[in-house]
């Protein structure tokens, strides 16, 4: 009968929409864990990135102090005859 189809049908569309959702659902959980991922590979970018510029920062400030005492030696020289 035409009501035993349309409820057929309707039962068609509500199982096609609950796999729908379960594998939405799905994609979301695998969305979810590359965020996770991607935090975790953030945190450690940024710690690495830190102690990249700490050690520049200390080579740089080396090279000063080794600039400015030769410039004090090469004075202390020149100036004590």
């Amino acid at each position: 009968s035409a009501l035993e189809a349309q409820v057929n049908d309707t039962v068609n569309v509500m199982q096609e929409n609950i796999h729908k959702i379960s594998q939405r659902g799905e994609r979301l959980d695998s969305l979810q864990d590359k965020t996770d991922d991607l935090a975790v590979s953030s945190r450690g970018f940024r710690r690495g990135a830190n102690r990249v510029r700490k050690r520049m920062c200390w080579e740089d400030y080396k090279w000063r102090v080794c600039l400015i005492a030769a410039v004090v030696i090469l004075l202390a020289v020149m100036v004590v005859p």
